[in-house]
């Protein structure tokens, strides 16, 4: 065996494989940038309120610039009450005065352009705050011009639900607990909202609200030069008009009633009206529209991103971050999901690895495109999440989740302080620090449902959120050793920073070789640099049945090929006959999350391999199965099938 080279992971060097001539201009940008998701409130303070702003994001971007990010998703900072931090709007175009105005926004998109990177706005667009005008006009009578702009219906007296005698429309559960129906005195009429009471949803059906929706939200931002949007809930503008009730599978009264709003039949007509307009407005300029799609089946999420069918560029798919779920979906227990290093978990690797192939499959089998992702503001940190809480494999594990994310087809995604390390809230700290009106709700929910039988309900429902609530990835930015964190000059911050900054942080991270930080900036500069190979390649998969290695091969057509090799054990582990014959005879060890690499793989240890004599590129995926059926005595699974 011929060895090139083993190079430390900051010497990556690549093999003289040929280039795609041409094939660079033939794609659209969006397919080959790195972006990274802003959340405001948390990321920097400029006027040491305690609150973060747009100028503190302008005195960010360089910082951005030289990670590598290519996009910034900005979540929202339009006019709010803050109910849900700002996914409830009363206003559109108006800028909520806590983070700044119109014109810091302007520059803001002016400074990122002159930078040479983009910017995509949250687009949240299932429902308005109760405060918006058009929620308050819709609400004052049953006959005024806005009447029909939300959602309405009538009581439905004499209706009966677990011996209670109920009056809305159906037994609908809203996402954040709770019935999905709100009484409102003046019309005597309730109207949906599919997440918080002060959330109202729209009523899509009007072509008027489809057009006001269009003119505020999309177009007023088009015409100040964003690039593109992240639609939020993005399968769930169209609900069945007859609001059925759905047959009990949790307790209580309020049922997750999905099948009759995810995914509607009109969703595609709409995206596509939606998509339409966003083109004649901009004489064709080519944008970037990322959905947002829960509970999805493959088969229905290639409908929304078959480029032919113009709807949207690509999707967030969340079988990954769902699971470790309970055995009934709809029973969502908190403090019983799984994380991947749980005792007992029911989370496995190959339950990880078949969620990711099914987004490789979206875009290997057809012309469609995906994200890769395993962090934004919905979720807790990842590394407890998907590798490991332990202390001591820290600095490992976040290095195989980049090598993971940097290695796989698709527009990566990275959320702010994923690119540190971040991790979640402390479990010392008390319910006053949680901010999340779903931690909030969730744990009053979970004690009135569960007291008889659960005599540690309380106790519970507070464990759940700290495992798996969202404030987790919502604690400020930690920038420095600095006086909270170098995030404001304020005390109070808005919402408690994690006192790990003292060692965690930013400064001390771009000064460490060996940090994350580092690490991540080094991969995201491979992942360019090998770009047919990393954002564009053919994704293998070749151990789906083994619980400790994820092994799985790049291939372009250009015929370059990569083995991505990753131990997610506290084992070390041998290379097996299939990994070794996957490296064959002439290899470059191009990236690795070890100082040094031995015989065996160290645990959470990762590595990524340049093969010069592997496998034939022309074959593609049938590859694999000529791999298992040589080595059948080192076949540790089989390829994973499509969802």
């Amino acid at each position: 065996m011929t060895v090139l080279s083993d190079a430390e992971d900051s010497d990556f060097i690549p093999f003289p494989y040929p280039q795609l001539q041409g094939e660079e201009e033939k794609r659209p940008w969006w397919k080959g940038v790195v972006a990274y998701q802003v959340w405001p409130m948390s990321f920097k303070d400029s006027n040491g309120d305690g609150i973060g702003d747009i100028q503190g994001i302008i005195s960010k971007l360089d910082y951005l610039k030289d990670l590598g990010v290519d996009v910034i998703w900005l979540s929202p900072t339009y006019k709010s009450p803050m109910d849900d931090w700002g996914y409830d709007i009363s206003s559109y175009t108006e800028i909520h005065e806590q983070f700044g105005t119109i014109e810091d926004m302007e520059e803001l998109i002016n400074q990122i352009h002159k930078r040479g990177m983009k910017i995509l706005l949250d687009l949240v667009i299932t429902h308005t705050s109760d405060k918006h005008p058009w929620f308050l006009e819709s609400r004052k009578s049953k006959d005024n011009e806005k009447s029909d702009w939300y959602m309405w219906a009538d009581k439905r007296p004499g209706n009966e639900i677990e011996g209670e005698l109920v009056e809305e429309p159906s037994n609908w559960r809203a996402a954040f607990g709770g019935s999905a129906w709100t009484y409102a005195e003046e019309r005597e009429q309730y109207f949906i909202h599919l997440f918080l009471g002060s959330q109202p949803d729209l009523n899509w059906e009007n072509p008027d609200v489809r057009e006001a929706v269009y003119q505020d939200a999309v177009k007023f931002w088009l015409d100040r030069g964003v690039d593109g949007f992240r639609v939020d809930t993005a399968n769930r503008f169209h609900k069945d008009p007859k609001y059925p009730d759905v047959e009990p599978t949790v307790a209580g009264k309020w049922q997750p009633g999905s099948k009759h709003y995810i995914n509607g039949p009109k969703m595609h007509e709409w995206l596509q009206e939606l998509r339409a307009k966003m083109a004649r407005d901009t004489n064709g300029k080519d944008l970037m529209l990322v959905g947002e799609l829960p509970l999805t089946p493959y088969d229905e999420l290639l409908k929304y991103v078959i480029p032919d069918r113009n709807e949207l560029s690509m999707v967030f798919d969340f079988d990954m971050v769902k699971l470790g779920n309970n055995d009934n979906p709809d029973e969502f227990a908190k403090h019983e999901v799984c994380n991947f290093m749980d005792k007992n978990s029911s989370f496995t690797l190959p339950k990880f690895k078949s969620a990711i192939q099914k987004v490789q499959n979206l875009i290997t089998d057809t012309n469609a495109w995906g994200t890769v992702f395993d962090s934004c503001h919905d979720q807790p940190r990842s590394i407890a999440r998907y590798a490991t809480p332990e202390p001591k494999y820290w600095r490992k594990a976040g290095k195989l989740l980049a090598l993971l994310q940097t290695t796989l087809s698709g527009t990566e995604f990275i959320y702010q302080g994923q690119e540190i390390g971040m991790v979640n809230m402390p479990e010392s700290w008390g319910v006053s620090e949680f901010r999340d009106p779903d931690a909030l709700i969730y744990i009053e929910d979970y004690c009135n449902l569960n007291r008889r039988k659960d005599p540690n309900a309380r106790e519970n429902a507070i464990k759940g959120v700290f495992k798996v609530g969202r404030d987790n990835s919502r604690t400020p930015m930690q920038w420095s050793d600095e006086p909270n964190g170098g995030f404001t000059g304020s005390n109070p911050t808005w919402m408690r920073i994690n006192e790990n900054y003292s060692w965690l942080n930013v400064k001390a991270q771009q000064l460490d070789p060996d940090s994350i930080w580092n690490f991540w900036r080094a991969r995201i500069a491979m992942r360019k640099l090998h770009r047919e190979l990393f954002m564009f390649g053919t994704f293998a998969l070749y151990d789906y049945d083994n619980p400790r290695t994820f092994t799985y091969t790049k291939m372009s057509t250009t015929g370059q090929m990569a083995l991505v090799i990753l131990n997610f054990s506290n084992d070390e582990l041998p290379l097996n006959t299939l990994q070794r014959h996957l490296l064959g005879h002439s290899y470059h060890l191009l990236a690795s999350n070890v100082a040094k690499t031995r015989e065996l793989l160290q645990a959470w240890e990762g590595r990524v391999y340049l093969i010069r004599d592997g496998l034939d590129p022309s074959k593609g995926a049938a590859n694999v199965g000529e791999v298992q059926d040589r080595y059948p005595g080192s076949r540790e699974g089989v390829v994973a099938k499509r969802n």
